[in-house]
């Protein structure tokens, strides 16, 4: 998903016995020890801990009961290596950050999944020698967090690299095989047909492995679609792709399909309500399939204006709603129901208005970190850009730090 996607409950106590490592126990801080069951990790939408303005996850749980939470996105180091990172900067071996925002998830009864991969960026897949070390950094993070649960987000650029495929689908089984326990979902990108070629090919390299996740789930954004027939439509050809890439029966695809959506406005301009995700929704609970999730929660509010100027953000979703709508089927597709009165709410900070940073040039070469300010709002580099708009494309270069 685009810097985008399950999670666990009051605590997670699993022995993750890492190759060649002592098997290690994780717990939370609460000291809980049981973990939620798959079909959480299979509703938790996608949330970014560090950017585009990360909502409150307490909050959001007091609000919808939502317990399960994917994080992402985890990638290679900007200047390249085979360690896990969040987003490219920050090094999971000294996060404080994010492990933060997991004991308050935990601490309330719920647990998280991290997404690794995602659009743009240097994924691990690419950096990393071999499947073997690149499943080891991913081990890094497991063994950090006590993870039960693991997506696999393999897009653009990196599901057009055959090696890199080839690394993230070997990490993944041997993460499988050496987390007994571990869910395991992969995402790739969607199209009318079910998936392109790119992501055809990433299906035979996993059946040419012998690896089979506890999903595959498609994209049905950005390619030209049109609401919720549109994207059940392509759900119903991705059935049958898995069917005979794998040799299962139409029921067996079902249950090894997964769907991951993009909430209100997508990166190309096209508009997802709360009745497609219903619509899609009841076409997946009905097909009896494996995942239902979205990117992201960052978006899960109202843009003001609503139509955010005609533009796709990382921060709001652009078509009228309540705060956490989307989130709801979520919670519904786990099997809960969503309270229907309003919780007292979590404490949220106000927050302490922003200064604008210096305005954007079109002649000046920025490097990631850079930070500028266009249309009101401040924008950082993700990586190296000249003359390219802040947010023209919310895939692009620039990421939306707020209103200044």
């Amino acid at each position: 998903m685009r810097p985008l996607r399950a999670c666990l409950g009051a605590a997670a106590a699993v022995t993750l016995a890492a190759a060649g490592t002592t098997a290690l126990v994780a717990s939370n801080a609460s000291g809980a020890t049981t973990a939620l069951s798959n079909r959480w990790y299979a509703a938790a939408p996608y949330l970014m801990p560090l950017d585009n303005n990360p909502p409150d996850a307490a909050a959001i749980m007091d609000a919808t009961g939502l317990k399960a939470f994917q994080l992402a996105f985890v990638l290679a180091p900007n200047g390249g290596g085979c360690s896990p990172t969040w987003g490219g900067t920050s090094a999971v071996s000294s996060d404080t950050a994010v492990q933060s925002v997991i004991n308050t998830i935990r601490a309330k009864g719920g647990d998280v999944s991290v997404s690794i991969g995602g659009y743009g960026g240097t994924k691990l897949g690419q950096t990393c020698a071999d499947a073997a070390s690149t499943a080891a950094a991913y081990q890094q993070v497991i063994t950090k967090y006590g993870l039960h649960a693991i997506d696999f987000d393999l897009e653009e650029p990196e599901y057009e690299n055959t090696a890199a495929i080839r690394n993230e689908i070997g990490a993944a089984k041997i993460l499988q095989q050496n987390n007994p326990g571990l869910y395991v979902s992969v995402t790739t990108a969607g199209t009318a047909d079910g998936t392109g070629w790119f992501g055809k090919q990433m299906l035979l390299e996993a059946k040419s492995q012998g690896f089979t996740p506890n999903n595959f789930s498609i994209m049905p954004f950005d390619g030209g679609f049109s609401g919720a027939a549109a994207q059940t439509s392509a759900l119903t050809n991705f059935n049958s792709i898995l069917q005979s890439t794998f040799g299962w029966d139409q029921a067996t695809a079902y249950a090894h399909e997964g769907f991951s959506g993009m909430n209100g406005r997508s990166d190309t301009g096209e508009y997802f309500t709360q009745a497609d995700f219903q619509t899609v929704l009841d076409y997946a609970t009905s097909h009896n399939m494996d995942r239902f999730t979205f990117w992201s929660l960052n978006r899960d509010r109202q843009c003001t204006p609503v139509d955010n100027n005609g533009t796709t953000s990382g921060t709001c979703s652009s078509v009228a709603q309540g705060a956490w709508d989307f989130a709801k089927y979520s919670v519904k597709f786990a099997g809960v129901t969503p309270p229907t009165s309003t919780p007292t709410p979590t404490p949220t900070p106000t927050p302490t208005p922003t200064s604008c940073k210096t305005a954007w040039s079109a002649t000046a070469v920025y490097t990631a970190g850079n930070e500028v300010s266009y249309n009101s709002h401040n924008w950082k580099a993700k990586w190296w850009t000249q003359n390219e708009v802040p947010g023209a494309s919310q895939w692009g270069p620039w990421e939306d730090e707020g209103a200044c």
